[in-house]
């Protein structure tokens, strides 16, 4: 009769044990985020690659002194910035071009310097004669904008419309300069956009 009475006493402190071990655990487990659910249930095959930093490469014409840009190169100090100025208009920055998109951006640049240069060098800075220049290029009519930029030069937007790609630059008495660029982060063409996040 008491190895009965142990034994039940047993059993019933060995069920609440359980019990409360149970309940001690109970919504300690987190829900798994969607995401990484996906990536366990569907892993990725075999032989494709995921996407990554894309690669440079000295393109046809380039000097070897020149380094090409990387994903990694920023511009200005490396210490944050404590009223968060350039991380809040860091939607007016233009995305760099990589790869055979940066090859061709380097090319249409020096295609665009040289249709500018007989203008530069006659002092013609009219909007209009900077604008036939370019769409004599090719570029179509409705993607060049070129407007007068300070009292002695003329600059120029392209639309390439090539997801997006874009050329930028000005043109006054001394330089032509222009940029081959891939949008903006927050844009959905060339043109900056007026606000960010």
């Amino acid at each position: 009769m008491t190895t009965s009475r142990k034994t039940k006493a047993g059993l019933g402190l060995l069920s609440w044990a359980a019990v409360a071990l149970l309940a001690a655990g109970c919504g300690t487990q987190r829900a798994e985020n969607p995401a990484e659910a996906y990536r366990r249930t569907h892993p990725t095959p075999t032989g494709i690659s995921t996407p990554s930093t894309p690669k440079d490469y000295r393109c046809p014409g380039e000097s070897p002194r020149s380094t090409p840009p990387t994903a990694a190169t920023t511009s200005g100090s490396t210490v944050p910035p404590t009223d968060h100025y350039a991380e809040n208009h860091g939607f007016r920055n233009p995305l760099p071009l990589h790869g055979k998109s940066r090859c061709e951006g380097l090319a249409a640049v020096g295609r665009i310097k040289t249709a500018l240069e007989p203008l530069r060098r006659r002092g013609d800075f009219a909007p209009d004669r900077v604008r036939g220049a370019l769409t004599g290029l090719g570029y179509s009519t409705d993607k060049v904008r070129a407007y007068q930029d300070g009292s002695a030069g003329v600059g120029f937007l392209i639309d390439i419309g090539a997801s997006p790609w874009c050329v930028e630059g000005t043109m006054g008495r001394n330089f032509t300069k222009a940029d081959a660029f891939g949008g903006y982060p927050d844009g959905t063409g060339c043109e900056p956009p007026s606000g960010g996040h």
